[in-house]
């Protein structure tokens, strides 16, 4: 394979805020998968930007965890806490672009104007605030900073979901804490490591255009997407650890191994139960992939 055809590299990127669950777990494996079967790299990155959540000793557990079920990756890991000089560069090329919010998440989702989403799409209050509105708001709260959209439509192509064309949100890139935001910083760190196949949660698809966006303004390449079923508890909510015995450290003390998980793992995705990661590769196939919501029971 020449080196202009050549595959780049996916990603698994944790947040540090708690232990991996079965749902997380899920999609890692898949991340694992869809890359060794298309002969790309595979690379963690640890997104500790929100610093208020981020627990100590968690980074560790979550590549323990990982390693355990035989998932491997690529070169060290790229933390984004080390990132910001970078962050700010591209801050920097998107400034005309960008526009200050003073709107909170509450006032944004009571808008009467705010377009149908979930999240719910920014309805501009701040688009077009003149120098002395900017002015009086800024007395009582600082800005956030967003990218000036100008109802821009955007398309991806998506593993799962095909063609995918809709509005671009004007997302925030700078949060009010000068924190630079997730849609920022994944997008940035995907095009420096040369990431160019994005598998998550498919509750992150409508993002996905946004961030497509995002990556042309900045003048890097689009990556391909592969937007998986989330797993659910019994009602039907997306997984979390309040749903008891779901992460491996659960599991582990009612006597579940990480081989047993790795089975259920691959059942829920239509593939035999393995032993080891490996053995799935030959029968991965992301077209025959569940479409529906993994039900942990």
């Amino acid at each position: 394979m020449g080196q202009a055809t050549r595959p780049g590299a996916g990603r698994y990127a944790p947040s540090p805020t708690g232990d991996l669950h079965l749902g997380n777990l899920r999609t890692a494996v898949l991340a694992w998968l869809f890359a060794r079967s298309t002969g790309r790299r595979l690379l963690l990155r640890i997104e500790d930007l929100d610093s208020d959540r981020v627990r100590p000793g968690v980074a560790e557990r979550q590549v323990a965890d990982l390693r355990s079920l035989g998932i491997t990756f690529d070169g060290e890991a790229l933390t984004q806490s080390t990132r910001r000089t970078a962050y700010a560069a591209a801050l920097a090329r998107i400034a005309a672009q960008t526009y200050p919010c003073y709107c909170s998440r509450r006032e944004i989702a009571e808008a009467p104007l705010a377009p149908h989403g979930q999240p719910p799409r920014y309805p501009g209050t701040c688009r077009t605030l003149t120098a002395a509105q900017r002015a009086e708001r800024a007395r009582t709260r600082r800005p956030a900073w967003r990218l000036r959209a100008e109802g821009a439509q955007m398309e991806i192509t998506d593993e799962l979901h095909g063609t995918v064309r809709g509005p671009v949100d004007d997302i925030v890139v700078q949060r009010n804490d000068g924190v630079p935001s997730y849609n920022l910083a994944a997008v940035v760190d995907d095009a420096a490591t040369g990431v160019d196949q994005v598998v998550r949660g498919d509750d992150l698809l409508a993002a996905a255009l946004t961030q497509a966006y995002l990556a042309q303004q900045l003048g890097f390449p689009r990556p391909r997407y592969a937007h998986v079923p989330l797993a659910v508890n019994a009602r039907g909510v997306r997984l979390a650890k309040r749903d008891g015995a779901v992460t491996l450290a659960d599991l582990a003390r009612i006597g579940v191994t990480p081989i047993e998980v790795l089975r259920r793992i691959a059942v829920s995705l239509g593939l035999p139960p393995a032993d080891h990661l490996d053995q799935l590769l030959p029968v991965f196939d992301p077209v025959r992939l569940p479409r529906a919501p993994w039900a942990v029971g």
